[in-house]
């Protein structure tokens, strides 16, 4: 038996797929032969829409587009297999120095956005089933200096995934994907010039950030049948997470110089 995965006919649901991780979950998702639906505040551009999947301008910190963004789908696709609430991220910023509105703004994107887009799919899964999944990221759990909000909110959309996959259950499935450092086109502007990159990525243990399709192939991999009995799971994609920074200083601290990308 093989262990290739078919979701041909299944109608999959991403939020901010037009670019960056959202974008790879896409593209795995039309591999698999998924029908995609993206959504986001902007238009995506002519090269995201020549891949095929249908793109509806929402703004998801707003609870009434989101409601109309699903029951369009359902009118016209009469299913909604999965949803993936991927929009999300935040700016560097010290904690004191954002605004009462910043710091909202940033919850609502990276936490209530999350809230609303399940809140709306379960009604149209909870006849048949279904399976969502939240982009978290490695900040949910460790410290994170400059995004501390961004952080505060993916650890609350993780708690959300544990509860809600115990109140919908059994019919709709919840998980999450935590993210560690992705190799997108804004990378290098967010992590500085080639080396400085190239720096980043020696920190993690497979020596490489991951790639937004790596990502995508996580999400495909939880909502099929393979994963039938995984839900309020949070699954790591960090390529092992992060060295631990006390060896940089005992005597084994050559098990950190690892060149950057020597792993496939």
């Amino acid at each position: 038996m093989g262990l290739d995965i078919d979701l041909t006919g299944w109608v999959v649901a991403v939020t901010g797929g037009a670019r960056g991780v959202g974008a790879g979950i896409v593209s795995r998702f039309i591999e698999a032969g998924a029908e995609v639906e993206i959504c986001g505040r902007s238009d995506p551009g002519p090269a995201a829409s020549a891949r095929g999947p249908h793109y509806a301008q929402v703004d998801v910190r707003d609870p009434e587009q989101v409601q109309g963004w699903i029951d369009d789908i359902a009118a016209r696709r009469g299913r909604l297999d999965v949803l993936v609430n991927n929009a999300g991220g935040s700016p560097f910023s010290r904690f004191e120095a954002g605004s009462p509105g910043y710091h909202r703004s940033i919850t609502e994107l990276n936490f209530l956005a999350g809230v609303y887009c399940a809140r709306a799919a379960h009604s149209v899964m909870q006849e048949r089933g279904g399976s969502i999944i939240n982009i978290t990221s490695v900040s949910a759990h460790r410290p994170s200096p400059g995004t501390a909000v961004y952080g505060a909110a993916k650890a609350a959309l993780e708690s959300l995934t544990a509860s809600l996959a115990v109140e919908w259950a059994p019919r709709i499935r919840v998980n999450a994907v935590r993210c560690g450092l992705v190799a997108t086109e804004a990378s290098v502007d967010h992590y500085g010039d080639q080396e400085q990159y190239a720096r980043v990525a020696a920190t993690i243990p497979r020596g490489r950030f991951a790639s937004p399709e790596e990502v995508g192939a996580a999400c495909v991999m939880l909502v099929s049948p393979f994963a039938s009995h995984i839900s309020g799971a949070v699954l790591a994609v960090d390529g092992g997470g992060e060295w631990p920074a006390f060896l940089a200083h005992t005597p084994n601290a050559d098990i950190m110089s690892r060149e950057p990308g020597v792993n496939p």
